[in-house]
Formats: structure tokens, sequence, C-alpha cells
């Protein structure tokens, strides 16, 4: 991670963290830094911008689209989409990048800025650390378009309706008959997932669906699943889908209101795929932050895993370096390499559907083979992340944990990579001995003036 972009872009509050000078600076770099690559005599260096429903996204919207035009690049407005549409339209379209102006999951006054490479991937870290030297001043100076190099800006709607056709052309069924709730966090999926599923013939319930630039993600959505739990229960739905502000995450709930995270979704999707032939591999990647019982479950069938560090763009290289097919995090990003190179939750959605169809089972009973332990999982806000984690006395405190659990269990201590937090993990087959474990750790944390 860089001084201003995390593992998913640069993040933080809007117009204190992240400024309108930063998102400029941001297009003023991509814009000059693509066009020099490109030099195409047939025309400019091309980026697609899409946005969230954050008051601020419009402002920050703005600004890029100054640095990039400014910078000599056109530059194409999908409007409020989500971030898998953008690098779906990337790839597909032949634009030189993307741009998403989202904090996914964070609360409405936060913003980022992701960007997506020509092959609507994550950006490479040699990029990113070019544009933080530019930021801080570190870099030559850029020159300016003049006359008729400066860019344009066009509007480029069409291309989010593309992106949900293609999602239409992936369900193997129709979705008739199904009563299906979906929670769209007040964010990007408002835009698309109604209109997915009801081309698809299923009976669409939408929540969390009015978006007014103030509450996206506010008791809504992937991160308050509480909401569609009860929704589905007191509505009869058969299942229920959450998305987050930018919709590149899902977690499900079952028709019995249980959530189906992101661990249960990857052993449901990929037992079917095994059983269909198309588990590439014969392999899921799993986060670091994946539970001991989807391993066990996954163990049972025959099914292999990899690891990586926490962060859907680490699950995406591991992905694509090995030619592995399915992957994802236990919070919900969730990549079908076949159809896409991030996270999507409304294609996840789509794929879930199609188990529960191609099998004509709950998906209670799908999710009921894996036996989940019980895990504690606190974020902690910290003055320095670094050093609350480097601290020696905290590093002892894991220790004795890790004694304590034995091979019962584990504990985690890792940074948020988009916001000033630690996080305190414990998973054993004591719940009890989670919350007393987790607690002991951040009692020392707080001890040592760490905590803000």
């Amino acid at each position: 991670m860089g001084k201003y972009f995390g593992t998913d872009g640069f993040r933080g509050e809007a117009n204190v963290d992240l400024t309108v000078e930063h998102a400029y600076k941001v297009g003023r770099f991509l814009g000059w830094y693509y066009g020099e690559r490109k030099k195409d005599p047939d025309g400019p260096c091309r980026v697609v911008i899409g946005k969230d429903t954050r008051r601020s996204s419009y402002m920050f919207e703005y600004s890029l689209v100054a640095g990039l035009t400014a910078s000599g690049a056109d530059v194409y407005l999908l409007h409020v989409t989500t971030t898998p549409s953008v690098s779906y339209v990337v790839r597909t379209e032949e634009f030189d990048c993307g741009i998403m102006i989202s904090a996914s999951h964070n609360p409405f006054y936060d913003n980022g800025i992701k960007v997506i490479n020509g092959k609507g991937e994550k950006l490479e870290e040699s990029v990113i650390e070019e544009i933080e030297k530019y930021l801080d001043g570190e870099s030559g100076e850029i020159p300016f378009a003049r006359k008729d190099q400066i860019g344009r800006t066009v509007d480029f709607a069409a291309g989010r309706n593309r992106y949900i056709g293609y999602l239409i052309s992936i369900a193997t069924r129709s979705f008739k008959n199904k009563k299906v709730a979906l929670d769209c966090a007040n964010g990007s999926a408002s835009a698309i997932a109604k209109n997915v599923f009801d081309a698809l013939g299923a009976e669409t319930h939408v929540i969390n669906n009015s978006p007014n630039g103030l509450n996206i993600n506010t008791n809504c959505g992937s991160a308050h699943i509480e909401v569609l739990q009860q929704y589905v229960k007191e509505n009869g739905m058969d299942v229920g889908f959450a998305y987050d502000g930018d919709a590149d995450r899902c977690i499900a709930v079952d028709e019995n209101g249980d959530v189906v995270d992101g661990d249960l979704i990857i052993y449901i999707c990929g037992k079917y795929m095994k059983e269909s032939g198309n588990l590439v591999n014969n392999t899921v990647v799993t986060t670091i932050m994946s539970n001991f019982g989807l391993y066990k479950a996954l163990d049972r069938e025959g099914i292999l895993y990899e690891k990586t560090a926490v962060g859907d763009k680490y699950v995406y290289e591991n992905m694509s370096a090995k030619g592995n097919c399915l992957g994802g995090e236990q919070s919900g990003h969730i990549i079908f390499s076949k159809h896409a190179t991030t996270g999507d939750g409304i294609l996840t959605s789509l794929k879930v559907m199609e188990v529960m169809l191609e099998k004509k089972e709950s998906l209670a009973k799908l999710a009921s083979e894996v036996e989940i332990f019980p895990q504690v999982l606190k974020n902690v806000r910290v003055k320095d992340k670094a050093a609350a984690q480097g601290d020696a006395d905290v590093k002892a405190a894991v220790d004795e944990v890790t004694g304590l659990l034995g091979d019962d269990g584990r504990i985690l201590l890792r940074q948020s990579g988009t916001e000033p937090l630690i996080r305190v993990m414990v998973e054993t087959s004591d719940p009890v001995k989670c919350e007393k474990y987790v607690d002991q750790v951040i009692q020392v944390m707080k001890e040592k003036g760490h905590l803000v």
C-alpha cells in the first residue's frame, strides 16, 4: 500500500483526506500517462468513468474530468453505475483505463478513486507509485493539451446498458416464480439490479433503492445484513441478496433469514462447478480471513484451495497467475473469472440463483453442508495502524492467545487497507473464548494508548 492508495484505491473523507485537488491531479496524470503510451494517430486516449450515489461523487467526477481533458484525454461518462460495470466496459470497449468514484461500503461522507487498467483489472502497483509521486510533486510537470488536443466529454450511458444486457445473458434459466429480495444499499445497484432480475422473470422485491446522496450504506446493504434478513422472513422470500455501495460484493440470505456469506457462496458455487466439470484446476481461491469450516468442507469434497492476503485484488492476481476460475472473500467479493476480472455482486447473485435452480434445492439446504466455526471480528480505530500492530506488547498478547487456542482456532490481526482500523479476529469452536480473546488483545492496545 502507498501513501494515498490502499488495497482498493485512494479512499478517505471527502475534502479532508481526498480532495478535489487530488482528483484533478489524478486525472491530469492518467490523461498524460495513457496518452503517452497510446501515441495513436487515430485519436486521443479514452477513459471511462462511473460513480456511486454519494453526494461528493459528482464533485470528484467533475474534478477528474477537468484533469483528464486538460491532459488531452477523451472522457466517457457512465454516470451512476457499479464498479464491475466499469471493468466490463473498459475491457470490452477497448478503453485505455477506467475510473470508479466510490468508497464501497464506507459511510456517505467518505469517497474514493478506483483506477482500472485497460484489461479491466485493478491498476498495477508500478503505475500507482508514479501517481503518488506526481501527487507529492516529486515528478516533473505535465504539459497541458492545447487547441484541438484538449479532450472532450461524452455521455456513455449506453455502456451501462450493455453491461445490464451482459448480466442477463449469463443466466442459464428463467427466475419465474422465484420471490427474490434485493437490498441495493441506496447505492450503485439501485440503477441496475432490479432491471436484471425483472428481465429474468423473478418476482423482484427491492429495498433501500432510493439514494439521496446521504443514505448510501446507512443501515442497509451488505454491511447491515439484518435489514434484509428481517425483510426475507417477514415477506416469505425464496432468497435475498444484499450489495454494498458500489455493488462489487454480495451477501445472500436464505429463505429462513440466515446469512450466506462469501465463504458459503464460494463453497456452494465451487462444489456445483466441480460437479459440472467447470472448476478449473479443481481449486478455489480464498483469503486468510476465510473460516475454518469452509476449508473442512472443501477438504471433504476434494476441492483444493489457495489462500491470499485480504483484498479481491490479491485474489484476482492469484487467479490470473494460476488460471483458477473462482475465488473471493468472506465479505462477499466473489470473482468468476470466466465472466469478470473484479468482484461483482450482481453477477454473484445470478450464479447463486443458477445453483439453486439447476440443483432444485433451497439456499438453506445448499449452505447447510458447511459447519462454520464461531468467529468474532472487531474493528478498532487507532492513531497509527503500523505502530499499533507492531507494538511488542500487542504482539505478545497475540502470541499468548495463539498458544491458548492451539489447534482449535486462530487469531488474526490485520490493518484495514482503506480506513484507520486494526481488525482483531478470533475463530474457535467455543464462542465465549472468541469474545474473551478478542477483548483481551484490544485491552492491551487500549492500555498502550493506540486507540482513538
